[in-house]
């Protein structure tokens, strides 16, 4: 595959993933950010790391620690571009790992959808229907990521967060016979290379149509609004990879996410670069 095009269907994960949010460049890396969010992952993360030498790895993780002293856990999202240095550091100061299935899909869908009907979340009616999917799906994913699926601040702080994106993103519910049973939504990023994501479907709905009926609205919404290949992300360990790739999504990479939770500091303390050389 063309390296800027992996390059670019790479970046609008976390770009996506940043709207809403602080965004600045400091210490080789982008920091995404926000106070008000202290417990989403999604909304407090570090990407687009290109730091490599051990002096500079050692200020771009202190600067972490900093900039992210109100969060609960510090995480940095890894690309394939990202310096193998700096991951075997976060490697070696016990950081778990996590990944993600990166797939592009470059021409058209290969199924044909039944119809459903879809509306756009254009209300506080409306978004409290996708809360309420979203705490739902949260019970479901919770115990894989071993967190406690009673915890539903988390399952909120992920809908607030997701709220912020729009506009641009634009969500959708699928409905029947008036009820909201699924989201989805559209991003036609930022350089000619959109997203679709956040796909759920109620489990009693699943297997009819319904999570294939979101992914051609929200494919069709963004290439109006300017994407040619359209992304979307998958755990790797999970099942919907396979009924991507059935639609006509390519693997293209493998993105890694690590985190570690967040030491409190005493107020007006700085940590000072962490040491990376250990001694004999």
């Amino acid at each position: 595959m063309d390296e800027r095009l992996l390059s670019r269907a790479v970046d609008v994960n976390f770009r996506n993933l940043a709207l809403g949010h602080d965004v600045f460049e400091a210490d080789g890396a982008t920091f995404v950010r926000n106070l008000a969010l202290p417990g989403i992952y999604d909304a407090n993360f570090v990407f687009g790391i290109r730091v490599s030498r051990l002096h500079d790895i050692e200020q771009l993780l202190a600067r972490a620690a900093r900039e992210y002293a109100h969060a609960t856990r510090l995480t940095f999202r890894l690309d394939p571009f990202t310096p193998p240095a700096f991951e075997a550091c976060l490697a070696l100061e016990g950081y778990e790992r996590d990944e993600a299935l990166v797939m592009l899909l470059d021409g058209p869908l290969r199924r044909a959808t039944r119809r459903v009907d879809i509306r756009p979340i254009e209300d506080e009616t409306a978004w409290r229907a996708y809360v309420e999917l979203k705490c739902m799906d949260w019970l479901e994913q919770a115990p894989r990521h071993n967190h406690d699926p009673e915890h539903t601040t988390t399952a909120l702080g992920l809908a607030s967060s997701n709220r912020l994106k729009c506009p641009p993103v634009r969500y959708v519910l699928a409905y029947e016979d008036g009820r909201a049973i699924g989201h989805c939504n559209a991003w036609e990023g930022p350089d000619g290379v959109g997203q679709v994501e956040d796909l759920f479907a109620h489990p009693s709905y699943r297997r009819s149509g319904i999570a294939t009926a979101l992914i051609h609205e929200c494919v069709a919404l963004a290439r109006r609004g300017g994407a040619g290949p359209v992304v979307i992300v998958a755990d790797p360990a999970d099942t919907p990879k396979q009924a991507y790739a059935a639609l006509g999504w390519q693997p293209i990479a493998i993105c890694r996410q690590y985190g570690k939770k967040v030491t409190s500091y005493p107020t007006g303390c700085v940590p000072e670069a962490p040491s990376l050389i250990r001694p004999e």
